[in-house]
């Protein structure tokens, strides 16, 4: 898939979701909780976007940095690490947030293993991908 469709796809995927409350409609993430995830740059300093599904550990977000199962840690993990300080959407509300990546640990575990509870397709990704999976735990702050 290039950029443009990938830009695409989010763009329609946001779309949705701002149409319905932040709930998604259609498509093979139909009825998953979603944020979307901005970040800046490690390297370029730019606004970065990402679409990511959700599992709540009490009022904080997590996500999974699968990367869709591709080899390497995706790059909004890389720039959370250096700016932790971040801007979400979820729901239709917009937060100002701050992001822990847990790459080991026994608290990185037990947020993996509810993350697979909550989306059990993303139990194949360690094999699938060979790496362990950072998991991030995102809490509102304003």
């Amino acid at each position: 898939m290039t950029d443009t469709e990938t830009n695409t796809w989010e763009d329609a995927l946001i779309a949705d979701l701002r149409a319905h409350g932040g709930r998604v409609t259609q498509g093979p993430i139909a009825g998953d909780d979603i944020i979307v995830l901005y970040t800046i740059g490690a390297k370029t300093g730019e606004r970065r976007r990402a679409v990511l599904s959700i599992s709540r550990d009490g009022d904080a977000y997590v996500v999974a940095g699968t990367a869709g199962g591709a080899p390497t840690t995706p790059g909004w993990v890389v720039n959370l690490e250096a700016q932790p300080d971040i801007e979400f959407e979820f729901g239709d509300r917009t937060y100002h947030g701050h992001a822990e990546v847990l790459r080991e640990g026994p608290e990185r575990d037990r947020l993996w293993e509810e993350h697979v509870k909550v989306l059990p397709r993303f139990a194949a990704y360690p094999e699938q991908t060979g790496r362990v999976i950072p998991i991030v735990r995102i809490t509102a702050t304003a």
